[in-house]
């Protein structure tokens, strides 16, 4: 049976690539110009024209889906998060149009042409001029303002705005990149523009973006098949895009609070003993550690002839699982590495050709074929069988003690255009070339979905380089590839962060210190990138071994400043863990672009160097040696020097003074950063100990902060109220500072009931007259004031729901 349907897939194809040939040699138009009718069905505004049908749809959030339908065999959405349902829209007619409104989204669909016409309120946010839907080419055109600047594209280093280029859509590694690349491990078709709406083009097959490159005021999207569909999404700010962006495509699951501790991780290590004394030696040198990532050694001895056992190689690890249970006794969590090939000389190959799990070639034999790990065969990630088969792999595996699932290779690195797979959902064959930008996305999917369901409890850690538009929600943190072991390497690191976070994807990450080349120790540059991962979404060192990727095998200066930042990073979890928090429930990126600050400002929005860190940080990371004084672009705003309290007023560039022990981190007037004491890893985390800096300034008359917080590893948290959200206000006029503390949620187990509260304000220029706790005064005893560092220390203890500190100035 699936033979013939395969036949039948590969005769449809060769018809359709006839006609389409004759269609272009005939100078026929591809464009469904001609209105016959329209109804309503399911929520949907259909149209239909000579050719086929279209189809608009209100979705949740100021949103509206498009689907071209020429011919019925369309692939499925990748993109939209599965729960997401049309939702009910104001459709009306007139003579030559027909709109539809969802929110404050207008779309306006000219009857004599079908152009469609987007709105926001009154205000024209972009036009679709032309589509084409042929099986084996689908596209659409929209019409650009002169000034409009676009962010898109996904993984790229090209710029903030990536107007005038045009962009491959095929995920492909690209091995030791530095300062610029067209082409990476993660492309997103996707765009967002400063006019504050994004397109989404939901299509999985090879294809381009191109952003005015070959026209300057058209934004086209071509693909040699898939699915002839994108939706519209608008939005009054950046947060309320992206929030209107997730609400369709997926929020990111709250992460384990031990994902965002320290990694220990290089290619590779190549034994039990090794990964033994790597712990150990973390623990020797007063270094926090969280997990250990084990590259390809775990099932072979060689980088070549292994991929696909997916087993342990008991010679190198002869006692596995008591190892995992050793280091999961010193909360280290074990992450393994695991790749879509299967070698035809792995210890698998039989088993999974018996099984039937590789993709095929077009005479539905198993395809097999070279690349750099050996002759190979890819498993169908779409197909039912495949995956069962898979994920019968990885349940023994976390059964076994596993954490965490390192997929490497997602691209897939090597995946031919014919190959063939079988996607069960909707009971279809289709091409490696339409299906090889979701390969990855696909494959977090299986894995999330089966963890969740063998533990419920539990929030999954995946790491993978490569998906789709929409995988955030299935728990994955991206990393960029294979980067240059050098400063040019460190360099793109924001952009791509930044581009990634913007589009849902707000752990993107880069492999700390370099991963590709360096044939010696560059002590500054590596010291540099390990301080940039302080504030960057996960701290994650790791390299080829030939220069070790791990802090504490280095020289003593730069363990003592790598130290102190991990042990910063630890204290910051409070603050890192409400980011978590805040993405999880408005897809907001950790990491933000400058232009957050003042939408209003064209010139914030390609700053590509320097960026917020949350709420209330900036952080403009060094990325050439020998500096001493680095230029900062500030917002609007007081900022505070984080290590020093100086003052600087922003709306300008400054000049930020730097040693090898700092980097350019301020603090925004009025933010509230909460601390937590120095702790060696997230097991021993609590906020009984509580540190909150406040940052006061004439300037910020009132302002307020947040700090979330669960038991840190349970999944449904936030769904169950199962935490504490500390809120805290600020007051400060000329006669007084007001600070109030208020708390929700229902708790969590082992929750602090007080909390031991140092409040340090800063930038308090003279002692306080008077302090009081409730309207009773505060004895000196419970208050201290610096007058050199103009910080004020109040002491508190805080248990109750409300409470409130008055500080008389």
């Amino acid at each position: 049976m699936a033979y013939s349907m395969l036949k039948t897939f590969l005769l449809s194809r060769t018809k359709f690539l006839f006609i389409f040939s004759l269609c272009v040699l005939s100078a026929c138009s591809i464009l469904p110009r001609d209105y016959v009718s329209h109804h309503v069905e399911s929520n949907a505004l259909i149209i239909d024209t000579q050719l086929g049908q279209i189809s608009y749809t209100a979705l949740k959030g100021d949103a509206i889906e498009v689907l071209y339908q020429s011919d019925k065999q369309q692939l499925p959405s990748f993109a939209k998060s599965e729960n997401v349902q049309a939702i009910s829209a104001t459709i009306t007619e007139s003579a030559s149009a027909l709109t539809l409104i969802n929110g404050s989204l207008r779309v306006v669909i000219n009857k004599d042409d079908l152009t469609a016409r987007y709105f926001r309120e009154n205000t024209l946010l972009t036009t679709q001029t032309s589509f084409y839907d042929l099986p084996q080419k689908k596209g659409f055109s929209f019409a650009l303002d002169n000034s409009e600047k676009l962010l898109g594209g996904g993984e790229r280093i090209l710029g903030m705005d990536r107007r005038g280029h045009r962009m491959p859509l095929y995920n492909k590694a690209h091995y030791g990149y530095t300062t610029e690349s067209n082409q990476m491990n993660f492309g997103l078709p996707m765009v967002m523009s400063n006019k504050k709406y994004a397109v989404l083009f939901d299509n999985s097959a090879s294809g381009f973006l191109d952003i005015g490159k070959t026209e300057r005021n058209t934004l086209s999207f071509e693909a040699v098949g898939g699915r002839t569909s994108y939706i519209v999404f608008s939005g009054n700010t950046y947060p309320e895009l992206i929030n209107n962006y997730v609400d369709v495509t997926g929020k990111q699951p709250l992460p384990p609070r031990w994902a965002l501790g320290n990694f220990a991780s290089r290619f590779g290590y190549k034994s039990e003993q090794e990964v033994r004394n790597t712990v150990a030696k973390f623990e020797q040198e007063d270094m926090p550690l969280d997990a250990l990532i084990l590259d390809l050694y775990w099932f072979g001895p060689d980088i070549k002839g292994h991929m696909g056992t997916l087993d342990w190689d008991k010679k190198a690890f002869p006692t596995p699982i008591d190892m995992m249970a050793d280091l999961n006794a010193k909360n280290v969590k074990t992450v393994l590495i695991s790749e879509p090939f299967i070698l035809n000389t792995s210890k698998r190959w039989n088993e999974a050709i018996q099984a039937d799990v590789l993709a095929k070639n077009t005479e539905g034999q198993p395809y097999q074929y070279d690349f750099y790990f050996g002759t190979t065969g890819l498993i169908d990630i779409f197909n039912d069988k495949s995956k069962d088969w898979l994920w019968g792999i990885y349940k023994d595996l976390f059964n076994q003690g596993v954490s965490g699932t390192w997929g490497d290779l997602g691209e897939p690195e090597v995946h031919p255009d014919d190959m063939v797979h079988y996607v069960s959902d909707v009971e279809q064959f289709a091409s490696g070339a339409e299906l090889h930008n979701v390969y990855g996305h696909e494959w977090a999917k299986l894995v999330y979905n089966n963890q969740r369901e063998l533990q419920p409890s539990s929030r999954p850690f995946l790491l993978m380089r490569s998906g789709f538009a929409g995988s955030q929600r299935y728990g994955m943190f991206p990393w960029t590839g294979d980067v240059s072991r050098s400063w040019g390497g460190l360099q793109p690191q924001v952009e791509l962060s930044l581009q990634m976070g913007m589009m849902g994807l707000g752990y993107t990450h880069s492999d700390l210190g370099g991963f590709a080349g360096g044939e010696t120790f560059d002590k500054e540059m590596y010291i540099r990138w390990l301080q940039y991962g302080v504030f960057q979404p996960i701290y994650r060192p790791h390299a080829q071994d030939n220069i070790a990727p791990e802090p504490v095998f280095h020289d003593t200066q730069t363990k003592d400043i790598t130290r102190e930042f991990i042990k910063l990073r630890y204290r910051m979890l409070p603050y890192v863990y409400t980011m978590a928090y805040q993405n999880a429930t408005t897809g907001l990126p950790l990491m933000r672009p400058l232009f957050f600050d003042d939408e209003s400002n064209s010139e914030l929005f390609n700053e590509k160097n320097t960026y917020l860190w949350g709420d209330s940080f900036l952080v403009s990371p060094v990325t050439q040696a020998n500096v001493t004084e680095q230029r900062v672009t500030l917002p609007k705003g007081v900022w505070f020097d984080f290590w020093n309290n100086k003052r600087y007023q922003g709306g300008a560039q400054v000049k930020v003074p730097v040693n090898l022990s700092t980097i350019p981190v301020l603090v925004r007037a009025g933010a509230f950063v909460p601390m937590v004491d120095e702790i060696n890893n997230t097991l021993d985390y609590s906020s009984k100990q509580l540190t909150l800096h406040y940052y006061a300034d004439d300037s910020v008359p009132a302002s307020s902060g947040a700090m979330y917080e669960d038991d840190g590893a349970t999944h449904g948290a936030i769904e169950n109220k199962a935490y504490d959200l500390l809120n805290f206000s600020a007051t400060n006029v000329a006669s007084y500072l007001s600070v109030n503390f208020s708390r929700e949620g229902s708790g969590y187990k082992n929750m602090p009931e007080t909390r031991d509260v140092s409040l340090i304000i800063h930038n308090v220029t003279a002692a306080p007259k008077r302090i009081e706790l409730d309207g009773v005064t505060v004895e000196p005893l419970a208050y201290s004031y610096n007058a050199e560092t103009k910080q004020l220390n109040v002491s508190i203890q805080w248990g109750s729901r409300l409470a409130n500190i008055k500080i008389t100035k």
